[in-house]
């Protein structure tokens, strides 16, 4: 299987990216959180990113979930805020969530983010209540019960913003060990330091294979073990991150906590690891 981009797949991750990075400062979001930034909602609407797999007979862009696992990874990296995969998987179904006019969220699991800004609420959110969340970037409530399950494309695009955030963090490791020094020496030059980095780099990109592979395939079994790999790489890479800034990796100057926060709150939504590690056994 080849895993190279076409020219077309890095135009669009280019694409997605300059947007992001001229919409959002994750620094910019923290002075007002829990509010959805309508402006940016609508700006990915008119780039088309929640109508990416809509046919274009439906005014949509026509691509798959390879693409869509894309331009997730980057909404990832740039830890944009806001219920994306919900409003994504209901652009077709609900009016205006294509043109990012309008903010859908899901019950995922017993979670449910961003419940009192969305517009549209798909599942049975009764009794819910609020929950003081690590990711001051992702208000919570929780149902009670079980929850429901949260479907498949939901899964691998949640599995596909923790790769984007792993990918993120072990490149903001990488350029502070280059630039910080110590005892007249760049961190980066210590061993300690550099063994960090690089299983950095090893997590992200063993996720990033399980992502790619579980995007073409559309496999369910693929698709969680996806997630389990990409929630491990985010995590882990944003605590490893964190170890190598030092103290102010946690200051709010840095986005590194940020990202530790929002992959703690992701690895609980779409499907959690205990969930995930039955519905592997079982497969085996």
């Amino acid at each position: 299987m080849d895993f190279r981009l076409t020219d077309d797949q890095e135009a669009l991750r280019k694409g997605t990216r300059a947007i992001l990075a001229g919409r959002f400062s994750p620094r910019d979001a923290v002075a007002a959180p829990g509010r959805l930034d309508r402006g940016l909602w609508r700006a990915l609407g008119e780039a088309g990113f929640f109508a990416l797999a809509l046919g274009e007979a439906a005014g949509g862009v026509g691509l798959g979930l390879p693409e869509a696992a894309l331009a997730f990874e980057e909404a990832g990296r740039a830890l944009l805020p806001g219920p994306a995969v919900a409003t994504f998987l209901a652009a077709g179904e609900v009016p205006g969530a294509a043109e990012g006019t309008v903010a859908v969220t899901a019950v995922d699991g017993v979670l449910v983010p961003w419940l009192e800004e969305a517009d549209t609420v798909r599942g049975d959110v009764t009794g819910a209540v609020p929950l003081r969340s690590v990711d001051p970037l992702t208000p919570l409530h929780r149902v009670p019960g079980t929850g429901t399950r949260a479907p498949v494309p939901a899964v691998l695009l949640t599995a596909a913003e923790q790769l984007g955030s792993a990918g993120r963090t072990c490149e903001m490791a990488v350029e502070h060990a280059r630039g910080r020094e110590q005892f007249g020496r760049p961190i980066g030059s210590f061993q300690a330091v550099k063994h960090l980095c690089a299983q950095m780099f090893v997590r992200t990109e063993t996720a990033r294979a399980a992502v790619y592979a579980a995007a073409v395939t559309g496999d369910e079994t693929e698709i969680v073990g996806a997630k389990l790999l990409a929630d491990d790489a985010a995590t882990r890479n944003a605590r490893d991150c964190l170890q190598v800034h030092g103290g102010m990796g946690f200051t709010w100057e840095a986005e590194v906590h940020l990202h530790l926060k929002r992959a703690w709150v992701r690895a609980e939504l779409g499907r959690a690891a205990a969930d995930i590690e039955e519905a592997l056994a079982e497969a085996l």
